[in-house]
């Protein structure tokens, strides 16, 4: 019998024509206890860059890599813009601007058009918008994906994963219709959201699907607050140490985000006040 760790370290070599979900299902392994480990595919120095772009990407999210390369290089880091580009692959960043920086999508999937423009945002769960970003660990990585309501900014559901695959965007949108159900849902074109397993959830349940566009720079602004909002507030502070104190801390920050965080926007009210003072 395989023990716990070495399970892990399976599943970690991960079979090109299997997804983690079967391989921890085929293994018995709890997805759970595969997902919680942060990835440490890189060596200390990589993690420590990565630290560094993700903070200064959050500050300026309008910067690619040829920027953030030369504001590495300016701060005495010996990189090549191609490191910093395979690094913010690994992250999921691409710059807010128009350009070469866009979310990967996958050639085979649809696109949907953007239904947002000139729409007019007046009640609760008339659009939820989803995005991913990527969390820094003492050692590794993990990715977290949220649902948020634009209307009230209250943050419907939220997952975590050491993987960028499909699956905990699912579960997560799945957490989230169990509150309510939206008129639409945003995303940008990334594979996970044009996968059929997301774009089907969504349409079975009579969701209507708005994908921004390329060069589009404001389409998904209320997340990107969101995630800059998140990670001043409790990830750069608390620096967690790994998944599970990750996942505890952010079912803390995200109650008082929800409950207890006035937003200037809203009147001075919580994103619970407004939220549920509609439906």
């Amino acid at each position: 019998m395989l023990g716990i760790e070495r399970k892990r370290e399976c599943v970690k070599t991960a079979h090109p024509e299997i997804s983690i979900v079967q391989q921890c299902f085929l293994l018995g392994l709890p997805r759970s206890s595969f997902y919680y480990q942060p990835m440490e595919t890189e060596n200390a120095e990589n993690l420590h860059l990565m630290r560094m772009i993700d903070k200064m990407y959050t500050k300026y999210p309008f910067l690619g890599s040829p920027r953030i390369t030369d504001q590495l290089q300016l701060m005495g880091y010996p990189i090549n813009h191609k490191r910093i580009e395979r690094l913010m692959g690994i992250m999921g960043l691409r710059a807010t601007v128009p350009g070469p920086h866009t979310s990967k999508k996958h050639p085979e999937n649809r696109i949907y058009p953007y239904l947002l423009k000139d729409v007019k945002i007046e009640y609760p769960n008339q659009v939820w918008c989803t995005d991913i970003t990527y969390i820094p660990l003492w050692k590794g990585f993990m990715y977290l994906v949220a649902i948020m309501d634009w209307f009230s900014r209250y943050v419907l559901a939220w997952e975590l994963s050491n993987t960028l695959e499909t699956t905990f965007c699912v579960e997560a949108v799945q957490d989230a219709l169990k509150k309510g159900k939206p008129d639409i849902l945003n995303s940008d074109q990334g594979c996970q959201f044009t996968s059929l397993e997301f774009t089907g959830l969504l349409e079975n349940s009579g969701v209507r699907i708005s994908m921004d566009g390329r060069g589009r720079v404001w389409d998904n602004i209320f997340i990107e607050r969101l995630w800059r909002t998140v990670k001043y507030e409790d990830i750069y502070i608390r620096d967690y140490s790994d998944g599970e104190n990750l996942r505890s801390g952010l079912n803390e920050y995200f109650r008082f985000y929800n409950y207890k965080r006035r937003h200037q926007s809203l009147d001075k009210q919580t994103p619970a006040e407004v939220y549920f003072s509609r439906n």
